[in-house]
């Protein structure tokens, strides 16, 4: 037997099933869905494939620095009550963007 021989004679091993994942179900209502302008449907399919991703428990993802402007007085007391949760302000903040995305505001 020649190696191309032997490569196909090797039987190749059973894949192992995924683990159960949740994956996120967009709901729309008849009226939503008739309000929206369809033609071009890339945002909506790009939405759920990030909201897709951003639950994915198995996936790395790059982080994006952000500048945005907020008033002080409004930072000082997220800052003082994130604080008393013992949670960093910036993972406070994440973690309720990530609450309203999911739709658990």
């Amino acid at each position: 037997m020649n190696r191309s021989t032997k490569k196909a004679a090797k039987k190749t091993k059973p894949t192992k099933p995924a683990k159960n994942i949740t994956r996120p179900l967009q709901l729309a209502s008849k009226t939503q869905l008739l309000e929206q302008n369809l033609e071009d449907v890339t945002p909506i399919v790009q939405f759920l494939e990030d909201f897709r991703n951003m639950l994915d428990p198995r996936a790395r993802h790059k982080s994006k620095l952000i500048s945005i402007k907020i008033p002080e007085p409004m930072l000082a007391a997220f800052k003082y009550k994130a604080s008393q949760a013992k949670i960093p302000y910036q993972t406070m903040i994440k973690t309720l963007m990530a609450a309203w995305l999911s739709g658990s505001r």
